[in-house]
């Protein structure tokens, strides 16, 4: 029994059962359908009219087949977005989306489920601890239903228990005080049977009647682990996308390395305002790519629908570009954040912080997307952050390169950026670079090793379309410029510091009022600080301590303490990016900030 046979037939091959099995296993509907993934895979950047004809027969056949292996069906997922955000022809799109449109119910997604947990495949749960941005932000899309607590993971169960005083109205504190119930039984008896017990809580911190920054500390210090279960629009990535124009293409996404001098220099981009409702649609599709990928972005969850632009930078790229709520701006840079369109698919998202005519650039490309093509879209992005803020200088700070970046080190993102020509400023860092740049004359095949790239990383690289900044000497090193990456911005910060704790000690509510009216008066703010708009108010309260602290400003001319009190108001305005370009302009503020 099980001996293995040879005869004249098989050609002196295995004729045994197990044998048979085996080699059926090879031409079996796994093999099959591995075989046609790995066959679309092969052909991702290949846009010959045989090719487009080959991939959407492939595609097509996953209409009718199943795919037995889950790892298998997530590759087919990431084809078919990948087809969505660069096809070929209508033909290529519309089974695509077909086939997208019905992921989520096809029999093997459901067969697969629980092994795609946080795959963020549409019919399929995520697992994660929401900020509460994130998740108040879930709630109120309709969808805290779907959330769940997971009390088997909750350590912090106990403290929620020592927060109902705070939560609940004072007429159940009898039955608070008397029963000690664990914290998942006090929420199964305080909610509604229609709510879920994740929406129940998250609603209660919602009613909380204290500033946001404390709710949001109170909140975030349970660690609330949850599951977003699949529901009838909940974030996935297989349903994110933006009704756009679609651009068809004969050739894969461009492989060259710009020159990024040049491109930043020439090109011009479209830039269009949106109304405050499309704004908040991008708004929230920017929100909902973020949640499947385990991501609280501060300024896509803070973001102002009155301060939404769409940038298109043509060939279907395109950038929705948003700035943030004015009680969520900080009180020196900029920021605004990016999500990357190709098609109307997110394809990414950016960070940019812009001040003194110079920006700090983290740029981010989903997953599904990343490869050829990603310096091309670099490319747009500097030039859009040069058009939309002015900036010549610009910087990656050491984690987007690798520093204390795992994935960052694998992917060679510092060399990336080497490449395109960004450059360490820090002496012993371009002594490191020289020695690997030997290395690899040496060797060709040479790969700088993670815990090298580790060390390159540990400071700012930098790509300067004017070389010639405002420097600041220490000793016999160069240490600091007026760009983003050098600006000493904390220490601008402590002297605001000492101006409040020298005049106003504890009493920092009284200081901050009588700053804002001594503010109003030198820079002849004539209506007073009660006659701004919120958003302006604000700015101007937070900013007059900074003003007061600054050397000389009560002898600048008129006309430049008129521009201070514009720049500051500006800082509350509807758009961030006009707090840039005063700022910008106004040589004293530069420099007495620098001082």
């Amino acid at each position: 029994m099980g001996t293995k046979t040879r005869s004249i037939a098989s050609g002196g091959r295995e004729t045994s059962p197990k044998a048979t099995a085996r080699r059926g296993a090879k031409t079996g509907p796994k093999a099959k359908a591995r075989a046609r993934i790995e066959e679309l895979e092969s052909i991702r950047y290949d846009f010959s009219p045989q090719a487009t004809a080959r991939r959407i027969e492939l595609f097509r056949s996953f209409q009718r087949d199943r795919v037995p292996r889950s790892g298998d069906l997530l590759r087919l997922h990431e084809r078919l977005c990948f087809s969505l955000a660069f096809p070929e022809n209508e033909d290529v799109r519309a089974v695509a989306l077909e086939l997208l449109a019905d992921f989520a119910t096809r029999p093997d997604l459901k067969r697969h489920r629980k092994e795609l947990v946080d795959s963020g495949v549409a019919g399929t749960s995520i697992e994660f601890r929401f900020y509460w941005l994130t998740a108040i932000w879930l709630v109120r899309q309709g969808w805290g239903k779907h959330l769940s607590i997971v009390w088997k993971e909750f350590e912090n169960a106990e403290k929620l228990n020592g927060l109902w005083h705070l939560l609940l109205p004072f007429s159940e504190t009898p039955g608070l005080d008397s029963f000690a119930y664990s914290a998942k039984e006090w929420v199964e008896r305080l909610k509604n049977p229609e709510e879920s017990d994740a929406e129940f809580v998250i609603r209660r911190f919602d009613a909380l009647r204290v500033p946001v920054p404390v709710k949001e500390k109170l909140y975030e210090e349970l660690d609330i682990p949850m599951i977003l279960s699949s529901g009838e629009g909940t974030p996935s990535r297989t349903r994110d996308g933006w009704a756009s124009p679609v651009v068809y293409r004969k050739s894969p996404p461009d492989a060259t390395r710009p020159r990024l001098h040049s491109v930043v220099r020439s090109t011009k981009l479209d830039v269009r305002p949106v109304t405050p409702s499309e704004g908040r649609r991008l708004i929230d599709l920017a929100n909902s790519c973020m949640v499947p990928r385990h991501r609280d972005l501060l300024i896509f969850l803070g973001a102002d629908e009155n301060d939404v632009r769409m940038v298109d930078a043509g060939d279907g790229l395109q950038f929705a570009c948003m700035g943030a709520v004015p009680e969520r701006r900080l009180l020196l840079e900029s920021v605004y954040g990016f999500l990357t369109l190709m098609n109307g698919v997110p394809i990414g998202y950016v960070l940019n912080s812009a001040l003194y005519e110079s920006a700090e650039v983290a740029y981010n490309v989903f997953e599904t997307f990343r490869g050829r093509g990603a310096a091309f879209v670099y490319s747009k992005i500097l030039a859009m952050v040069h058009q939309l803020f002015g900036a010549t200088s610009f910087a990656v700070d050491p984690y987007q390169l690798g520093h204390g970046n795992e994935e960052g080190q694998l992917s060679g993102a510092w060399w990336f950026y080497y490449k395109l020509g960004f450059r360490p400023h820090d002496p012993e860092i371009k002594a490191l670079v020289r020695e690997e740049l030997a290395k690899i004359r040496k060797s060709p095949g040479y790969r700088t090793p993670p815990a090298r790239i580790d060390e390159l990383a540990a400071d700012y690289m930098y790509l300067q379309l004017q070389p010639s900044r405002s420097r600041t000497a220490v000793g016999s090193r160069v240490v600091r410029e007026d760009v983003l990456g050098h600006l000493p911005l904390g220490e601008i910060g402590l002297e605001a510091t000492d101006y409040l704790a020298s005049r106003f000690g504890a009493d920092r509510e009284r200081g901050v009022r009588t700053c804002a009216r001594e503010a109003a008066a030198l820079l002849g703010l004539r209506r007073g600080v009660s006659s701004l708009p919120v958003g302006e108010r604000t700015a101007w309260e937070r900013w007059a301590p900074l003003v007061l602290a600054l050397p000389g400003v009560e002898s600048w001319s008129r006309a430049d303490r008129a521009l201070l009190a514009k720049i500051m108001r500006a800082k509350g305005g509807r758009r961030e990016s006009d707090f840039v370009q005063l700022f910008d302009r106004h040589k004293k503020l530069r420099k007495a900030l620098l001082a």
